[in-house]
């Protein structure tokens, strides 16, 4: 059952809308740090900018349901729990491989199919 959902249209269009999104963050990131604020503050401003677009996005685009109140707590709940999964799978590939890349490049996969089922199913229903 799962295995069809992410061969569906929707799934693509979440995993573009993310693609959207890693864009505008690392952007403005970038135009931040070359206007001469610090490297904390600009990523901040991408990561903000990145999310409220991301959140727009699906809500508007990949699930097509204007939000409710509570769609936008769930959401940053899950932007949270996929937090923890990135920061978990980073912590072991250290730990076991001694190599955090490793870590963060299979946390990819996992975040966007873990972001996709709790917002088709939980965040946007």
């Amino acid at each position: 059952m799962y295995k069809r959902l992410f061969l569906q249209r929707q799934f693509l269009v979440f995993v573009a809308g993310g693609l959207l999104t890693a864009l505008i963050d690392i952007g403005l990131m970038q135009l931040a740090l070359r206007a001469g604020l610090p490297s904390l503050t600009a990523a901040s401003i991408g990561f903000v900018a990145g999310l409220a677009v991301n959140y727009a996005f699906h809500a508007r685009v990949t699930f097509a349901r204007l939000s409710q109140s509570h769609s936008m707590w769930r959401y940053l709940v899950v932007v949270g729990v996929n937090y923890g999964l990135t920061l978990l799978l980073v912590a072991l590939a250290q730990a076991l491989l001694g190599n955090p890349l490793a870590g963060k490049l299979v946390s990819l996969p996992v975040v966007a199919a873990n972001g996709f089922l709790l917002s088709k199913f939980w965040v946007f229903k």
